[in-house]
């Protein structure tokens, strides 16, 4: 599989799937069917916008547009100590339409705002967003694109090129990076014999109700990944974003995918159970069925 999908497609939220028409900078997007294990691409993403805040999608908040200036990302900010994130919004042009990129720099450099371009004159599918790729990390994305990102100051749109094309990037902020990581059966099963670690944290199972119905866990909130159009838009005004997050499917395939997915979407510790409930069922507690 290549790594490379369709641009800014890390993304998911489509209970649609179409074809995707421009490869990607990202490494992965998640699947809406539970029968099939392959991370596929989507064109588009929902979008989570509070009312009383202007979110990203990727987090909780985003900062004020800061007008920004045009460089060539040349000299960036020095790396810190711990790894990090940065919130990311770009647009594409094709790589032989040096007039238009020339233009835009022009457009950015007398106060225009990038995401106002990205709408107009992208050929990412970003454009309906602005050109907003969300909160991103080391790995994710095309080595010239990462490099650029990671090195360019805040605020400032620069210059870079991908086989995609040319860029112009804009990393509007930045933070310490966010957990995802596998938790065991045993360790969870622990856990779950504490009964303040039912009321302290937040336990997802992505499978469908047919499913559940056969066999599941105390304490876990059912959001069938095939229903993901319905809970996707409010997962942050449902669940805390701060708090250890838990996820769970059948053997652990769709429930990675979510937590991806959470993580991109701004929460900070997200722990997916290994080879989900089966796995439960065999090596912890044979009093749960297993299917």
């Amino acid at each position: 599989m290549s790594i490379l999908r369709s641009v800014c497609q890390l993304r998911v939220g489509v209970t649609t799937p179409k074809p995707c028409l421009h490869p990607s900078i990202f490494l992965f997007s998640l699947s809406l069917s539970h029968n099939t294990h392959t991370l596929t691409s989507f064109p588009r993403t929902f979008r989570f916008h509070p009312l009383s805040l202007p979110l990203s999608p990727f987090v909780l908040f985003m900062p004020p547009k800061a007008t920004a200036s045009y460089g060539t990302g040349a000299s960036g900010a020095a790396e810190g100590d711990r790894p990090r994130e940065i919130l990311v919004q770009h647009l594409l042009v094709k790589e032989d339409d040096q007039k238009l990129l020339l233009y835009l720099q022009q457009k950015i450099s007398s106060g225009e705002d990038l995401s106002d371009l990205a709408v107009e004159y992208s050929l990412c599918p970003s454009k309906e967003e602005g050109g907003m790729l969300g909160w991103v990390r080391k790995g994710q994305m095309v080595p010239e694109f990462e490099e650029a990102a990671f090195t360019a100051p805040l605020n400032q749109v620069v210059r870079c090129k991908t086989k995609f094309g040319w860029h112009l990037l804009q990393v509007l902020s930045e933070r310490e990076e966010s957990i995802l990581q596998d938790i065991q059966p045993d360790e969870l099963h622990m856990k779950i014999q504490d009964p303040s670690f039912l009321d302290e944290a937040q336990l997802i199972d992505v499978r469908e109700p047919d499913e559940v119905a056969k066999a599941s866990l105390p304490g876990f909130t059912v959001l069938p990944l095939r229903q993901f159009g319905s809970w996707g838009p409010e997962i942050t005004t449902k669940f805390d974003p701060q708090k250890d997050t838990y996820v769970m499917c059948h053997h652990g395939m769709r429930s990675l995918q979510v937590a991806k997915w959470l993580q991109s979407q701004g929460f900070r510790k997200v722990y997916n159970l290994s080879g989900g409930i089966h796995a439960y069922a065999v090596q912890v507690d044979p009093s749960v069925p297993t299917y």
